[in-house]
């Protein structure tokens, strides 16, 4: 079968909603938010229309070129121990039988139902003096007495990356539950060690998948929220979380649209990247 273009106006008519909802709550907020980076900010947190680029120039100075590399670096960071943690657990996974992977898949639907909020909360205590994971390392003679965990970048990286795991593990299940296993076979055939054969043969495989896999858990990561605010300090928050402290704090709404300006054609132009690889993917 061979698909017809469309020649009348009519055939485009089922685009209309769809069109209608992207022109509304997508577009005119983005022009509204763009406009608005390059207005002028007046004293006791008013602005005033007009074309000037303060706000980009502030977001590039080095005290917040700083912070903006750290939040790119936390992302990046995260993206990278979840993949490494999810490839090799999502690999297992697919050579477990079909009812093993359906309650294991279920399982980590069910974790992404679980909001930030809650997730945050619940490592917070984990953290914590009193009843968290200090406690148990006492009982087993590894530590002398409890003690609070965070706030600490370490807390904050444990709930990033317990956050996006299911979303690696799923993003990296379908290539890899369509891996031929003989590949696998050929090579402990030919005498190589199981983690050999999966360094050398698995992962240069899904080389592509892997890539996107690590662009989607960073922009994912790009949008964290609260878990910076709970489980770390001020100097661990994310680009989200000073975004919110110019826009309702600090009263500078021209500037936390310039960086909310630079966040959303970030993760425009990274989901952009991940399409391509996935389209390359498909074609090879």
């Amino acid at each position: 079968m061979r698909r017809e273009p469309p020649r009348r106006a009519a055939d485009y008519a089922p685009l209309a909603f769809p069109a209608l909802m992207l022109l509304v709550f997508f577009a005119l907020p983005f022009g509204t938010m763009v406009a608005v980076s390059f207005f002028r900010r007046q004293q006791g947190g008013f602005y005033t229309p007009d074309f000037v680029l303060d706000n980009y120039a502030r977001f590039l100075s080095p005290f917040f070129g700083n912070l903006l590399a750290f939040s790119l670096g936390l992302a990046a960071l995260a993206a990278v121990c979840s993949v490494l943690l999810a490839f090799p657990f999502t690999y297992l996974l697919t050579r477990q039988p079909r009812r093993v992977q359906t309650r294991w898949l279920i399982g980590l639907l069910a974790l992404l139902s679980l909001s930030e909020v809650i997730i945050g909360f619940a490592w917070s205590t984990l953290f914590s003096r009193t009843a968290g994971i200090s406690n148990l390392l006492v009982a087993l003679g590894l530590m002398a007495e409890p003690q609070a965990l965070l706030p600490s970048f370490g807390a904050v990286l444990t709930g990033m990356v317990y956050q996006s795991l299911p979303y690696a593990v799923l993003v990296l299940y379908p290539a890899l539950v369509r891996l031929d296993p003989t590949l696998i076979e050929a090579a402990r055939t030919l005498g190589a060690h199981p983690a050999l054969a999966f360094l050398n043969v698995v992962v240069p495989a899904l080389r592509r998948t892997i890539v996107a896999a690590l662009i989607m858990v960073f922009v994912f990561e790009l949008g964290s929220y609260l878990l910076p605010q709970i489980l770390g300090r001020p100097q661990h928050w994310t680009l989200s979380v000073l975004i919110t402290d110019q826009a309702i704090y600090q009263s500078n709404l021209p500037f936390a649209a310039a960086m909310a300006l630079f966040l959303v054609l970030l993760s425009l132009a990274l989901v952009g990247l991940t399409l391509l690889i996935g389209r390359k993917e498909g074609t090879t």
